[in-house]
């Protein structure tokens, strides 16, 4: 990565501080330390960072509440840590507004290489998004005119996700997402009404790291679940009557046909 920018770490433990801190380092960030929540949250206001490791377990006031303060200002990729080896800390963690956790101890490498995939993926505020491009498609229908070009935009039901802004509008308003919402979405478009599995989507979520080889947990599998739920929230689905995701049980999920 070549200047990713500012990362904040807030940890409490010195030990995990520093080596999380020689990771980002490691990856070219600016890295600035706080040991608590408030200053945590300070530096991430006042330096404009573009990626948190947050603690679950702070002094002062718990790590949920510190991401909440973050989330009031900022849309920087957020990385949850815990130790207590929890599925209900985890869910928290994502359903708080977390982009990813990590339970500790976790292997340096794997950090790196979340974060990674995070920034390979950037998130672009609507204000700073550049204009959508004329040509729409509405999925899941219609294919690219030409082999090989893939719409910028795509179009179903009301909704327009633009994949080079990421950014995504619904009935003409912005719909701000998290970049796992985002991935998951764009994943289900593309799809065009396939089923794909939570194995699946673990994979769009964790990126490269997990490769087709890699154990899917139940927590992982989990996750997606919280995701999921999340992006449905946000985009206001009637459960009984979806507009653009299906639940298939016991397997995962499709994109619901185009409405007339």
């Amino acid at each position: 990565m070549s200047d990713p920018g500012v990362a904040v770490v807030i940890e409490d433990d010195a030990d995990v501080r520093n080596l999380v801190g020689a990771v980002l380092r490691q990856s070219g960030f600016d890295v600035h330390v706080a040991p608590d929540g408030r200053a945590g949250v300070e530096l991430v206001r006042t330096l404009d960072a573009s990626v948190v490791t947050l603690d679950v377990g702070l002094p002062d006031i718990d790590g949920y509440e510190v991401l909440r303060r973050i989330r009031a200002f900022s849309t920087c990729y957020v990385v949850m840590l815990t130790s207590r080896g929890d599925e209900l800390d985890t869910l928290t963690a994502l359903q708080s507004g977390a982009d990813d956790y990590l339970t500790k101890p976790f292997r340096p490498r794997e950090l790196r290489a979340r974060i990674a995939a995070m920034l390979r993926r950037p998130r672009i505020a609507p204000d700073q998004a550049p204009p959508a491009a004329p040509v729409t498609t509405p999925a899941p229908e219609v294919a690219p005119a030409a082999v090989g070009v893939t719409p910028t935009v795509v179009e179903h039901n009301g909704l327009a996700l633009n994949a080079a802004a990421r950014t995504v509008v619904l009935d003409g308003r912005d719909l701000p997402l998290t970049r796992s919402e985002f991935d998951l979405l764009n994943e289900m478009l593309k799809s065009n009404g396939a089923v794909r599995t939570k194995a699946d989507l673990v994979r769009v979520v964790r990126g490269d790291y997990y490769g087709e080889d890699t154990y899917i947990s139940d927590s992982d599998e989990r996750a997606i679940e919280v995701h999921i739920g999340n992006l449905r929230r946000k985009l206001e689905e009637d459960p009984k009557s979806p507009r653009w995701l299906q639940t298939v049980r016991g397997v995962g999920y499709r994109l619901t046909p185009v409405r007339s």
